[in-house]
């Protein structure tokens, strides 16, 4: 009998099943908790206020190196021409010597390997203003220090490759990721670069193709994941290596384009006998999957710092337009269809911020492990970006939908709304599709729940196995499920500190033990089915963001009330905000069109409502998905070839 976790793809495909897929990505799950985390505890049902509050502050000597930088790079990016980047869809060179001279590229490069060694929430504040100004280039900054080599080296690598490369990157050489190929994104199982050691010891023999390098076509040092086969001496698996983008065997083959952020530059670039030296493995042989994850808990902060820039850019765009703009008598702010949208935008950036604050200063404190916050600010961020940057088009009329170029050419102030909203909408795809960030919260939301109830869904566990884990279920739950049942948020004068704000905590921690009885419930009506509920398992998500948004806006409102009572009335708004669409998700949770939707999808993919696609001259294409790389000319040169770098600097700055 087959199931579904043994389907194979329908091209014919023989990759792994799905059963394998997942046990290759389980096994490099960060599946120990060291740390306490406000985000796992809140989908348990407990309001855990205590792990952030009272509200994080950088300590003095971070905040005068922080505040130093963003000086010096808020001067620096004021002479830079961000239109002839989108213009000529390329960063200038002496763009890139100019970033490098003030130390860019080397933000969170520690300072004893030549870097500058800001604090996360300073790293974070530096692209949201980098993004302001170009989000090409803020893309660029993010790729090369939050995936690319500074922050894998700098925490899995060994002393000899940090002495030897950190101070490179932070000079000023570009470094990118390559996981993604043509049939690997989201399933590493499916991951085809090989590695293979020589018969020497000496190395290894990268063969294979990269799809969507961000930096690629300009990068001289490369992060690559290649599988180790398995041989004698040798732990099979997916491995992480150092490369140089010179080294012979190494081809850039397209420059890929996008909708926007026309200036990044990004690559398919190929692997044929490329050698790399055995002291190039971070991290040991099999890791390169665990280090991609743990380096992604605090990489992700770094593309809500530019869905920031756009919410901040949202306000600012909606507040000149409608207080000066005037339509039936009275500007256009002032008709509640507009008014309704910025107030959306302005409670939606405060609430964005003080996520994206909050999570930056406990990664800069170490003592939370913040993965699942981490990643609950990626999603939301980039989804509430996307929502406010379309409001703000929508409220520009015609002017938001035209170019910038045409804008001026009318003699018209320029403003790039549409230009803003081509850059952000990739943020919901970059480093974890929403679709798939929804599933990775999710698992480790309903974590507690698999670990009890293992080998009770398990259908490999043997009957012993599954009566022993019954055993356990039943003690856990024994003593769980009462704390679900009442909670401070009971009594009206629990949160009183938070004065106008309180109501909305109280909400919070009633709505987090309500969150909890709805996975346990879940769990109980589907079992291990539930990991196929997907659309039940993105709302749950969904509810957990909107609360983890509304806690961190009343903790930091309350802390900054004497010094900015107005952050009170914004915290207000945007919980107001968020409650409605809190109480809307658990609503949908039960109440839904799920069924009928998966039902629809079957049949569309069937052929079965072929009618629908009648009317139109391009029909689709049956024939099975391409899932390997021809190599044809080069729409673009090697710019990495063509360009000099800058040069590392004197070992003499390393600690």
């Amino acid at each position: 009998m087959t199931t579904q976790q043994d389907i194979r793809p329908i091209n014919g495909d023989a990759g792994p099943t799905e059963r394998e897929a997942r046990k290759v990505t389980e096994a490099a799950r960060e599946k120990e908790w060291t740390r306490p985390s406000f985000g796992r505890e809140l989908f348990l049902g407990r309001l855990r206020l205590d792990l952030i509050e009272p509200w994080p502050t950088p300590a003095p000597e971070q905040q005068a190196v922080g505040e130093a930088f963003l000086d010096r790079l808020a001067s620096y990016l004021r002479t830079i021409d961000a239109d002839a980047i989108e213009r000529d869809d390329r960063i200038p060179d002496e763009v890139f010597a100019g970033l490098a001279e003030i130390g860019a590229f080397g933000m969170n490069v520690p300072a004893a390997y030549g870097g500058l060694g800001l604090a996360h929430i300073y790293y974070t504040r530096a692209l949201t203003l980098v993004g302001s100004v170009s989000p090409s280039l803020a893309a660029m900054l993010s790729a090369h220090q939050s995936i690319g080599v500074p922050q894998p080296v700098a925490m899995f690598g060994s002393e000899e490759q940090k002495r030897t490369y950190l101070p490179r990157v932070a000079a000023g050489e570009v470094s990118a990721f390559m996981l993604t190929e043509p049939d690997v994104g989201s399933d590493p199982a499916r991951l085809a670069t090989s590695a293979t050691p020589t018969p020497d010891g000496r190395g290894y023999l990268l063969n294979g193709v990269k799809l969507w390098a961000t930096n690629g076509p300009i990068s001289s040092l490369l992060v690559v994941m290649a599988r180790v086969p398995a041989l004698e001496g040798h732990r099979a698996g997916i491995t992480a290596f150092i490369v140089e983008a010179d080294s012979p065997g190494i081809t850039v083959e397209n420059r890929n384009t996008f909708v926007g952020l026309k200036g990044l530059e990004n690559s398919v670039t190929r692997f044929h006998d490329v050698f790399v030296p055995a002291e190039n493995v971070i991290g040991g042989e099999g890791r390169g999957l665990k280090i991609a994850l743990t380096t992604l808990n605090t990489g992700r902060l770094s593309l809500p710092a530019l869905c920031v820039t756009n919410a901040k850019w949202a306000v600012a765009t909606a507040r000149g337009w409608g207080a000066n703009r005037v339509q039936w008598g009275r500007p256009v702010g002032g008709h509640e269809a507009i008014a309704t949208k910025i107030g959306f935008m302005a409670g939606t950036a405060y609430g964005l911020e003080s996520m994206l604050d909050l999570c930056a200063m406990l990664a800069d404190e170490e003592s939370n492990d913040i993965r699942i916050e981490a990643a609950l600010l990626k999603l939301y961020a980039s989804e509430m970006a996307w929502r406010v940057t379309d409001e703000a088009v929508q409220m520009r009329g015609g002017r938001g939908y035209e170019t910038a170029e045409s804008q001026a050419a009318r003699g018209e102030r320029v403003v790039k709304a549409e230009q803003m909203l081509r850059d952000i909408r990739i943020n919901r795809i970059f480093e974890g599709s929403s679709e798939i960030m929804h599933l990775f919260i999710a698992r480790e939301a309903v974590d507690a729940h698999l670990s009890v109830a293992g080998a009770i869904i398990d259908p490999e566990a043997t009957r012993e196995e599954k009566l022993r884990a019954v055993g356990h279920a039943t003690g856990f739950y024994a003593a769980w499920l009462p704390t679900l049942v009442a909670g401070p948020g009971m009594v009206a004068t629990a949160y009183s500190r938070y004065g106008t704000l309180a109501g909305h905590v109280r909400y919070v921690e009633r709505a987090t033990r309500r969150l909890a009885r709805s996975i346990f419930y879940g769990m109980a009506r589907w079992q291990g089915g539930m990991e196929h509920r997907q659309a039940v398992l993105g709302r749950i998500v969904d509810i957990g963001a909107d609360l983890f948004a509304m806690a961190a806006s009343c903790v930091r409102a309350t802390a900054e009330r004497d010094v900015r009572p107005e952050g009170v009335e914004l915290a207000d708004l945007f919980c107001r905000q968020a409650r409605v669409r809190v109480d809307a998700l658990f609503t949908a949770l039960w109440t839904n069109s799920d069924a009928d939707d998966r039902a629809a999808a079957k049949k569309v993919l069937a052929g079965e409502y072929l009618f629908l696609e009648e009317g139109i001259l391009q029909q689709a294409d049956d024939r099975p998905w391409v899932t390997t790389w021809e190599p044809g000319p080069s729409t673009k040169p090697d710019r990495r070839r063509r360009l000099p770098r800058p040069k590392a600097q004197s070992n003499s700055k390393v600690g």
